[in-house]
């Protein structure tokens, strides 16, 4: 139980946070398992576009600070590698 006015309101502000933050790392979570998933049944078309969808996610987790610019930044470049990787192995 908050003791002060401004600590209740920290407190409201914190589940609201708390709220959006758990929402968007789940939209981008999802993302990233939809296109490993056509990765896996070597969709590279389909996973080409689902690899956008991610890597908007992503992007825009890192720019509302859910997730640190670094961290989103190497799991799009990664999943960049796998989609060209089996691109190649296809090709």
């Amino acid at each position: 139980m908050p003791n002060t006015k401004s600590a209740a309101k920290a407190a409201r502000q914190a589940e609201r946070r708390n709220v959006r933050n758990r929402s968007l790392k789940s939209r981008f979570k999802t993302f990233e398992k939809k296109f490993l998933k056509l990765l896996e049944t070597g969709k590279a078309d389909e996973a080409a576009a689902a690899l956008s969808q991610a890597t908007a996610a992503y992007a825009k987790a890192a720019k509302r600070g859910v997730i640190k610019a670094g961290k989103a930044s190497r799991k799009q470049s990664r999943l960049q590698i796998r989609l060209n990787a089996a691109r190649a192995k296809t090709a």
